[in-house]
């Protein structure tokens, strides 16, 4: 059957804010009835979006499904010229690892696994519990301040990773606001025009990060890249700016929303939330249930067809954009036995939370490390932790790519 058979124009739904606001429901009509289908961005751009888990796994290791930049930007111009928006984002913000494939894809990641693998980020345990320390200290005092409680995505759940992230790779952490923002304009993907003048503010600040890491090395993962290229020609300029925009944003943003989705999911059942308190060993299961239950990346980022694939029974054409619904595949029936239930004790094994195939989050370990200590941490310190604002009130970030709260209103006691 045929694209335009499949899905005629009029039947495309949009990715829109009732879409990100809770995506779940859409995502179980689709996997039910429509589970490969054409779907429009907020921006007008035309998608095909992958529903189901059997699918959303073979799709993210089909070579036919490229992640080339270069490729990206030819169909993605093509559909701007058709009515659609995008951002003009520089060659040194997307020349990185995620939006390549083999054997450049091959080359670049081999730069950098070596310094996140499992035993690697367990040494930086030690850091890591010293800032959490830090900042659930901070987090206290500020209560005491305020009349409504505190946001725990600003006082906490950001700046850790953040924090941790900059120090790997020695920026200095008095600029993580602007990155901050820049980095929430980029994900976005709302505003094309906001998203251009992010990308360009943030390229010249990692230009400028380079070359002075270039004049004064320091014993940092970003001067070990830049000794890297240097010595053996391996990385070109764009792709060493490349390289640090993908570990600062990956960095991050997927931790932020891993301890504020995994927050709520805790707060909204408080019978989860008292089993952790009690047993708070049990933090590493509870950071995979919440990558599987409401993981911190919504839809993994596009790829393209380099010819016809089919995707269950539908035929995707060549040289269309493919969005694998990451959050879908983990609430998958077929996979997980009642997915809308947040169970710590489920076997979690397989879920899609940090991809799969060659282009398997990198700094997952750290993630994980981090997502662990930030919840068993913050059950021992402050035991009766509580929503200060009603549930309804909670509003998801406009963003496809990222699944995380705009605020987390709390109460510590």
């Amino acid at each position: 059957m045929s694209s335009s058979q499949q899905c005629p124009h009029d039947s495309v739904s949009v990715l829109d804010d009732e879409f990100l606001q809770d995506p779940h429901v859409r995502y179980a009509r689709m996997r039910e009835s429509d589970p490969t289908r054409r779907v429009l961005t907020v921006t007008g751009m035309p998608v095909w979006l992958v529903t189901r888990y059997a699918d959303a796994r073979a799709a993210l290791t089909d070579p036919r499904l490229s992640k080339d930049y270069r490729g990206m930007e030819r169909i993605m111009e093509r559909e701007v010229e058709r009515g659609a928006q995008r951002a003009e984002v520089s060659e040194s913000i997307q020349a990185h690892m995620l939006n390549m494939d083999p054997p450049d894809h091959t080359r670049l990641r081999k730069l950098v696994v070596k310094a996140f693998t499992a035993r690697r980020i367990e040494a930086l345990r030690p850091r890591i519990e010293q800032i959490t320390g830090e900042l659930l200290d901070e987090l206290a005092g500020a209560e005491r301040v305020g009349e409504a409680g505190v946001d725990l995505l600003d006082a906490f759940a950001f700046p850790l990773p953040i924090r941790v992230i900059c120090e790997l790779l020695g920026v200095p952490e008095d600029r993580r606001d602007d990155f901050r923002r820049w980095s929430n304009t980029l994900v976005s993907g709302q505003d094309p025009e906001a998203a251009e003048r992010a990308a360009v503010a943030m390229g010249e600040y990692l230009f400028e990060l380079v070359e002075d890491k270039r004049r004064d090395p320091r014993d940092d993962l970003l001067t070990a890249l830049i000794e890297t290229s240097d010595d053996s020609d391996r990385l070109s300029g764009e792709e060493l700016i490349g390289m640090v925009f993908l570990l600062l944003v990956a960095g991050h943003e997927t931790t932020v929303n891993l301890i504020g989705n995994g927050v709520l999911a805790l707060l909204r059942d408080p019978q989860q939330y008292r089993r952790l308190r009690a047993e708070p060993e049990r933090a590493s299961s509870v950071v995979e249930e919440t990558l599987r239950f409401d993981g911190p990346v919504n839809l993994a980022t596009f790829r393209y067809t380099t010819e016809p694939v089919l995707v269950g029974d539908v035929e995707i054409p060549e040289d269309e954009l493919v969005l694998v619904a990451l959050g879908s595949a983990n609430r998958d029936p077929a996979k997980f036995a009642e997915p809308d239930r947040f169970d710590q004790d489920r076997a979690t094994g397989g879920h899609l939370a940090f991809g799969h195939g060659i282009h398997f989050c990198v700094g997952a370990p750290l993630a994980r490390l981090e997502g662990e200590i930030a919840l068993r941490r913050l059950v021992e310190r402050f035991p009766d932790l509580k929503l200060a604002v009603p549930d309804e009130q909670l509003r998801y970030r406009p963003s496809t790519l990222m699944r995380g709260l705009e605020q987390l209103p709390v109460r510590l006691s």
